[in-house]
């Protein structure tokens, strides 16, 4: 029912009289009671009105948080992978610059090898045969029969040269053998590939002074390997009034599972 225009006449009439009064009256703090009395009711509601007002606005915050969670935890993913990847990158790198100090090193100690770095890029997928494939191979000047080695003592020799790769023997093949003497008595014999078993020292007789830890160099004799490459160190010494020669049991210097950058001879032949 709608108010008629006299009433609404009066009531604007009153709001503004109750205005007037209460600026003329406020100054004079006839007002204060009243004011005491409003704020005492209404504090309650104001209170409650600015709890509510927080709590939503703390749950918009939430909701707005969790909707940009995904794109941060993928951010932050993003950010633990790039890391990881060149901390990786980093190792390896450190991991190949020590190998090639090694290498180095070995060049300059023996400054009359000719000699060619490879990698290595295959392994031998059966237990029957022990050979890694480089990467180098005949157009690189690589044939049979080259020695290779690492820093730390002979690896084996080229037994199969292709145009861009080569197979390298292992020493510790059962095909393969190496005139080898013992560092500290002179005592000759030949090593030989035993396998998984590792490396045998044989035909050195029984009266030769060998000892477990005695180093075993490349004697030279035969030709196919230069003098004084290592080979490795006496394990084990077996004795026996009844045999002729001693077993020997030689650990190699090179762990053949680990190969990863190897350097090949190119001038055995002619090197001292």
């Amino acid at each position: 029912m709608r108010m008629r225009p006299d009433r609404q006449t009066a009531l604007v009439i009153l709001l503004l009289l109750a205005l007037l009064a209460g600026a003329v009256l406020r100054p004079t703090g006839y007002l204060k009671p009243v004011e005491d009395f409003a704020s005492t009711i209404l504090a309650p509601l104001q209170y409650g009105f600015s709890w509510i007002t927080s709590r939503v606005t703390q749950v918009l915050d939430t909701v707005r948080q969790l909707r940009a969670m995904p794109a941060h935890i993928k951010e932050l993913q993003d950010t633990v992978d790039r890391l990881m990847i060149e901390n990786v990158r980093l190792r390896e790198a450190e991991v190949d610059n020590a190998n090639l100090r090694e290498l180095l090193q070995f060049k300059l100690v023996n400054p009359t090898y000719e000699m060619l770095a490879a990698e290595v890029i295959g392994r031998d997928p059966s237990n029957l045969l022990y050979f890694i494939t480089i990467d180098r191979g005949t157009n690189d000047g690589l044939a049979e029969g080259m020695p290779v080695v690492t820093a730390r003592g002979l690896v084996g020799r080229i037994s199969t040269a292709f145009p861009r790769t080569a197979r390298v023997m292992l020493l510790n093949d059962p095909a393969s053998s190496v005139s080898a003497l013992i560092q500290s008595s002179r005592a000759t014999g030949v090593i030989q590939g035993e396998g998984p078993d590792g490396l045998a020292l044989r035909y050195v007789e029984q009266s030769e002074a060998v000892e477990a830890g005695d180093i075993v160099l490349t004697s030279g004799l035969g030709g196919g390997y230069p003098k004084r490459l290592v080979i490795g160190q006496v394990d084990s010494v077996g004795r026996s009034d009844v045999e002729m020669f001693l077993e020997i049991s030689v650990q190699s210097a090179v762990e053949f599972s680990r190969l990863e950058t190897v350097l090949v001879i190119i001038n055995a032949d002619t090197a001292d």
